[in-house]
C-alpha cells in the first residue's frame, strides 16, 4: 500500500466507486431510509491504521455539513466526492440527508424535513391567526355597537316608572 501524505483523501477512491449507488440511495431515500452493506476489508484495505474507527453520522443540506465531520476522514471524503455530483447537489437542496455508517459497515441514508419549509408554513398559520382574531375583533365590535345601539333606544324610550309618573300627573 502507498505511503500517502496526510492531507491526501484516503477514502475518496473508495467512495468515488460506489458514488452512483450512494446517490440512488439518496433518491429512493425521498421514499424511506435506505441501506447499503459494505465489505469491511474494503475500509481496512485502505487504511487498517485509522484510530478514530470507521463509523460516522453526517447530516448534509445544502451540499455543506450541518454537523461536525471534523473528526472522521471517513465521512469528509464522503461529502467531498457526493459534491462532485451534480445530481447529489440538487438531491442536497430538496432536503437534509443523513448519512450513517455503523460498526458493522452498514451504510444508512435518510432524509429529514427541512427547518425552511416549516418556516415557510408559519407565516400562513400566523395570517390564518390574524384572520381569526380579526373576525373576532369584528364580532366584538359589532356586540359592542349593537349594545350602544340598544342602550340608546332604551334611553329615548321611556321606562315603565317614567310613563306611570305621566299617567298619574296626566
Amino acid at each position: 500500500m502507498p505511503d500517502y501524505p496526510i492531507n491526501h483523501h484516503l477514502y475518496t477512491l473508495l467512495w468515488n466507486k460506489y458514488r452512483p449507488a450512494i446517490v440512488k440511495l439518496m433518491a429512493d431515500a425521498l421514499e424511506k431510509p435506505q441501506e447499503y452493506k459494505f465489505q469491511p476489508h474494503e475500509f481496512k484495505d485502505v487504511n487498517p491504521k485509522e484510530k478514530g474507527g470507521y463509523s460516522f453520522t453526517m447530516e448534509v443540506y445544502k451540499g455543506k455539513p450541518q454537523n461536525n465531520i471534523k473528526g472522521s476522514v471517513v465521512a469528509q471524503d464522503l461529502l467531498l466526492i457526493l459534491q462532485k455530483s451534480p445530481r447529489a447537489l440538487e438531491l442536497f437542496n430538496t432536503a437534509k440527508f443523513e448519512f450513517v455508517l455503523d460498526k458493522q459497515f452498514v451504510l444508512s441514508v435518510s432524509q429529514e424535513p427541512v427547518a425552511e419549509e416549516i418556516e415557510e408554513e408559519a407565516p400562513i398559520a400566523q395570517q390564518e391567526e390574524a384572520e381569526v382574531t380579526e373576525d373576532v375583533a369584528e364580532s366584538e365590535t359589532t356586540e359592542s355597537t349593537g349594545q350602544e345601539e340598544a342602550a340608546e333606544e332604551n334611553s329615548e324610550e321611556p321606562t315603565v316608572e317614567e310613563e306611570e309618573t305621566e299617567e298619574k300627573e296626566g
